[in-house]
């Protein structure tokens, strides 16, 4: 094992034996240092709300930036207790609600695949493994550069039930054939990986490369697409995680209006909980032909 992976695994179960209100606690004067430190990710935030929320003041955007620090740093850190810790404390930390929008596709008629369609909110790993602890489900990820940690991740994300993880490399061949066999598919739709495979529709009225992934998995695989989204409580009491009702006629057959439709469902999340959002990334990368890059 390297180095850096025996650093990750001894830090993993050292933060795991950290109560979680003092790693509330600590997150903010290490965001404020992160805040200081990282400053190619706070421009990127600070950008990216600007473009988002220009009613906002320079001072209200700096606010809901730093808060998203503090956020992210404490969901960063919980991935020791997230990876190490039992079933048991995982489901007093993290809570489901409304499970039946999504578990009314497991049985019966209205038996089919599932996409559960989770937008990049800071809680999204901690959705992903409170799942995992009852049932299996499948997920992509992409490679880590170094091995020992590439397999510390996956196995702190696999470690329950018969859940399966496939490199982004793989291609759509094994996410179908899981679905098939009946595994959940836990899906990421507003990451920006280029122009192909894209359409550029508005979020918060700014022209975002937006993959049409959602909806041509659903046409390929008849699932259901229910949305969850992961909150983080305040002072280390754990998430709350909400299923949402299955979307109706869904999809369209217009993969411009379903793009739309994820963006729009996302939007609506983001006005409840702004800080909480994934401000940090390159959202607006790609520009649409002739337009000048944003970062």
């Amino acid at each position: 094992m390297t180095f850096a992976g025996i650093a990750a695994l001894v830090g993993s179960k050292l933060l795991a034996l950290i109560p979680m209100r003092a790693i509330a606690a600590a997150s903010g004067p290490l965001s404020t240092l992160g805040w200081w430190l990282a400053k190619s990710r706070r421009r990127v935030a600070l950008t990216n709300l600007r473009l988002c929320f220009p009613q906002m003041s320079e001072a209200e955007r700096e606010t809901t930036a730093r808060a998203h620090f503090r956020a992210y740093m404490q969901a960063a850190l919980e991935h020791g207790f997230l990876w190490n810790a039992s079933g048991e404390k995982i489901r007093s930390y993290v809570t489901l609600h409304d499970e039946h929008e999504w578990k009314q596709f497991q049985q019966g008629e209205n038996r089919k695949p599932v996409i559960w369609l989770c937008p990049h909110f800071i809680g999204l790993d901690a959705c992903a493994i409170r799942i995992s602890v009852d049932t299996s489900g499948c997920s992509l990820y992409s490679e880590q550069s170094n091995p020992d940690l590439d397999q510390m991740m996956l196995a702190g994300r696999t470690r329950f039930s018969e859940s399966k993880i496939i490199a982004r490399t793989e291609g759509v061949k094994p996410i179908i054939r899981a679905m098939k066999s009946g595994l959940p598919f836990y899906y990421l739709p507003d990451m920006d990986f280029g122009a192909r495979d894209s359409v550029f529709v508005p979020f918060f009225g700014v022209k975002a490369a937006t993959i049409t992934g959602v909806s041509r998995l659903a046409k390929l695989t008849g699932a259901a697409v229910v949305p969850v989204i992961a909150t983080q409580r305040s002072h280390g009491k754990g998430y709350d995680v909400r299923f949402y009702p299955a979307w109706d006629k869904f999809p369209s057959g217009n993969d411009e209006a379903d793009a739309r439709r994820v963006n729009a469902f996302i939007e609506a999340r983001v006005l409840e909980n702004t800080a909480q959002y994934l401000w940090t990334h390159k959202r607006f990368k790609t520009r649409p032909p002739n337009e000048a890059k944003v970062y």
